[in-house]
């Protein structure tokens, strides 16, 4: 047997589909295939389970995975201990918020391209919890999304802070946030599977407030224009109302208590140990700002 048939065995059984490995291994459908069944035929044992939709482990295929993971590790390992760091090289497929994208991402592709020219970076923009859903399919390697460290596998980052804001025809000359505004203007806000949904449940049973039925939108930059258009009421990060407000675009509320920061965190696979994730860790730490002004704005 070989290690390129322990690794597309390993990923075929780590991640949610064949296609998916395939993509981390740069291969096509076939060749993945081709590899699981030349390890199959020198082991004389079936490894996956074929004949329903999606493939799924025979007990064989069960006891040789952590076996599998075991050698691939100790390979990794060794060639970590040989390589130079700009050695890292492929693609890297890698998940981040709206937030995000509009802020720091472009210093960090950039100091990405500068230190390991030879690797490509493709980064995807979602909410945080399709993220995370797809690090764990493992059709991303790795991605920044808003919440507090509790596994090994997910690394503190930054904070971004947010403050309440509503168009100037909505509050007039008293810009403080009330119940009664709450009740009469709907909550423009993201989505709940949005990291910033836990900062806005802290707040609403902080303050001891209701709010109106949300008006919800996926998108940073939607939220941004349906509360520049007089929508609702809603927050934005701070940089960016800041910068509409002294436009006069927007009114910043006053609000008892403030929002809570949210910390953003590194997430990516526990069995993930490749140079690869140290390295863009490495990176995001350095280069981590959610204060940046956005061009957009």
């Amino acid at each position: 047997m070989t290690l390129k048939q322990l690794e597309a065995f390993y990923w075929a059984a780590t991640c949610a589909s064949f296609a998916i490995a395939a993509e981390r291994l740069h291969l096509s459908v076939s060749s993945l295939s081709k590899r699981i069944s030349e390890l199959e035929a020198v082991l004389g044992q079936p490894l996956f389970d074929r004949r329903s939709q999606r493939a799924r482990l025979t007990p064989a295929g069960e006891k040789l995975l952590p076996r599998a993971q075991a050698l691939l590790q100790q390979a990794q390992d060794l060639r970590a201990s040989m390589a130079q760091p700009a050695e890292i090289e492929g693609v890297c497929r890698f998940g981040v918020g709206e937030l995000t994208a509009l802020t720091w991402l472009p210093k960090l592709v950039a100091a990405a391209r500068k230190r390991y020219p030879r690797l490509r970076m493709e980064p995807y923009v979602d909410v945080g919890g399709e993220l995370r859903r797809r690090v764990r399919n493992g059709s991303l390697d790795f991605a920044i999304v808003a919440g507090n460290p509790s596994a090994p596998s997910i690394r503190p980052l930054g904070e971004a802070r947010y403050t309440w804001c509503a168009a100037p025809a909505l509050v007039g000359d008293t810009p403080r946030i009330t119940p009664e505004l709450l009740r009469r203007h709907p909550l423009v806000t993201l989505p709940q599977e949005a990291g910033t949904t836990r900062i806005l449940d802290d707040w609403l049973g902080a303050s001891g407030m209701a709010a109106a039925q949300p008006l919800t939108c996926n998108s940073w930059g939607a939220v941004a224009g349906l509360l520049l258009e007089g929508m609702g009421i809603g927050f934005l990060p701070v940089s960016w109302a800041t910068a509409l407000a002294q436009r006069d675009a927007l009114r910043i509320l006053r609000a008892r208590p403030a929002l809570a920061a949210l910390p953003y965190a590194f997430s990516h696979r526990d069995d993930d140990t490749r140079p690869l994730i140290d390295a863009m860790y490495a990176l995001a730490r350095r280069t981590v700002d959610f204060g940046m002004a956005v061009r957009l704005l």
